[in-house]
């Protein structure tokens, strides 16, 4: 978005880019959209996509490519072993990151897969400054733990803290000497922590948990699968960060870290994924699972094509007026619905814009799931598809126990390059109308639980007649209109 200033005062972000391939939308009405989060079973993973209005579900492989993507494409060698697209990619990336080694896999959660073989075993610790839902999921099925050590600013929803995806530095020293070092499988920093509304962490804060690492002896692991926000927020809101290029951004980054895994799904705006590494012994300890798993070591799971694609995402990733783009839409939206009196997550973050059911619907108790009610509501009064984030994000106890999210938030994810801004604000009014309706929700309860990442494909009902009230006022409200 460049700083164009408009005449009246209005403060709009600015595409700079055009919209050249369109695809075609459809907006159910509201009776089908009941019916069919009820087929779903309240769950929004399940929707089918035709029946989506606007697909705010995640970011994830579902980002605008760009024309130089797209012709890129084209040219790809698609030999089953030494293909020449591999290694454009692989120099692209040794390139930005300063890293020799690369490890491909087809997305980020097969490189958490492969870290959690390599290097967690029961009784290992893995620290970190947020989880995310599969990476804490492939540690405990290792037999290992994590530690969560997000600074008490980043639990706060309502704040103006530029950085609340910190580690908090004094709890890490403290975890280290309770556990010891040789207990650390090795410390994970996520960029534009997912869970807690893709709030970034300061390039300061990693430097810390770097020289912590490095006293101890201990590998510190980058999640980079949101690096692209975390870097604008590193060069818009870290004053000594201003002067610095984007590239010159993640290069400091990466020379702090032992490891770099990321989804292309999310940077690099293509699919796939990968592991980058800075020390050969560490490469060769993981490089046996890539074949095992993933595929040949110069494909891993990914198409040729996409790997084209993902090199010259990569290289993109370094404009600031490209990377700029979601961030800005995101801040839009939160303001627009912080004018109206929807509670979100501030300051806004990357990924999207993220509401705060735990306030939106404080009447729910969160073992009623606030936050997949809210998600279930959004869709039928809107068409719109959130993901929820909050207590049926987590698993529960050995013993069956609940476990309750620190946060009840509804995502709603802000693709990059994909939505209009009047579809954005369609999306802010139907937010406020739900708002002001908020007491007609309720709660959902489960009627098939899985027991690993149950929010993937688990069955909810609701736990009285609450939609079929909710649609009635929505008619009552708006007529026939969709």
């Amino acid at each position: 978005m460049a700083s164009v200033k408009f005449y009246g005062n209005e403060t709009v972000p600015l595409e700079m880019h055009k919209v050249r391939i369109v695809q075609k939308l459809s907006l159910p009405p509201i009776e089908r959209r009941l019916e069919k989060i009820t087929e779903a079973g309240n769950n929004t993973f399940l929707l089918k996509n035709a029946e989506v209005f606007l697909d705010m579900l995640t970011d994830s492989g579902v980002n605008a490519m760009s024309d130089q993507q797209q012709a890129a494409m084209m040219v790809a060698d698609d030999s089953y072993a030494g293909s020449a697209t591999y290694t454009r990619l692989e120099n692209k990336l040794r390139e930005l990151f300063g890293m020799h080694y690369f490890l491909p896999a087809h997305q980020g959660r097969a490189c958490e897969h492969i870290l959690a073989k390599a290097f967690v075993s029961p009784g290992k610790v893995v620290p970190m400054n947020y989880h995310f839902t599969t990476t804490k999921a492939h540690i405990t099925l290792q037999g290992g733990a994590v530690e969560e050590l997000v600074t008490d600013a980043g639990l706060e929803v309502v704040s103006v803290n530029p950085f609340k995806g910190n580690m908090d530095i004094g709890k890490l020293r403290a975890l280290i000497k309770a556990r010891g070092a040789d207990n650390i499988a090795f410390v994970r920093m996520e960029s534009g922590t997912n869970l807690i509304g893709g709030q970034p962490f300061s390039l300061a804060n990693l430097a810390d948990v770097s020289n912590v690492c490095k006293e101890n002896g201990i590998l510190l692991v980058l999640d980079a699968s949101l690096l692209a926000d975390n870097l604008y927020f590193n060069k818009v809101r870290e004053a000594h960060c201003k002067a610095l290029s984007i590239r010159e951004i993640t290069r400091r980054t990466a020379d702090l870290c032992d490891v770099i895994y990321f989804s292309a799904r999310k940077l690099g705006c293509a699919r796939g994924g990968g592991i980058c590494i800075r020390d050969q012994g560490i490469y060769q300890k993981m490089r046996p699972l890539v074949p095992l798993f993933e595929g040949f070591l110069t494909y891993g799971g990914m198409s040729v094509r996409e790997m084209e694609a993902l090199t010259v995402g990569l290289e993109e990733t370094m404009d600031e007026e490209m990377i700029n783009q979601g961030p800005q839409f995101i801040a839009y939206m939160v303001d627009q619905l912080q004018d109206r009196g929807v509670p979100v997550i501030t300051p806004a973050g990357g990924l999207g814009c993220h509401i705060n059911a735990k306030e939106f619907v404080a009447h729910i108790p969160q073992a009623q799931y606030p936050a997949g009610a809210l998600a279930s509501a959004l869709y039928i009064a809107s068409g719109i598809r959130g993901m929820e984030r909050g207590t049926l994000s987590e698993q529960r106890e050995p013993d069956g126990s609940e476990v309750f999210a620190n946060m009840e938030l509804v995502r709603l994810a802000m693709p990059r390059r994909v939505f209009t801004l009047s579809q954005v604000k369609y999306a802010v009014d139907r937010i406020s109308w739900l708002y002001d309706n908020r007491k007609l929700i309720g709660g959902l309860s489960f009627i098939e639980e899985p027991e690993v990442l149950r929010f993937f494909y688990g069955l909810l009902k609701p736990v009285s007649d609450w939609q079929d009230r909710l649609v009635a006022k929505f008619r009552e409200d708006f007529g026939d209109s969709l």
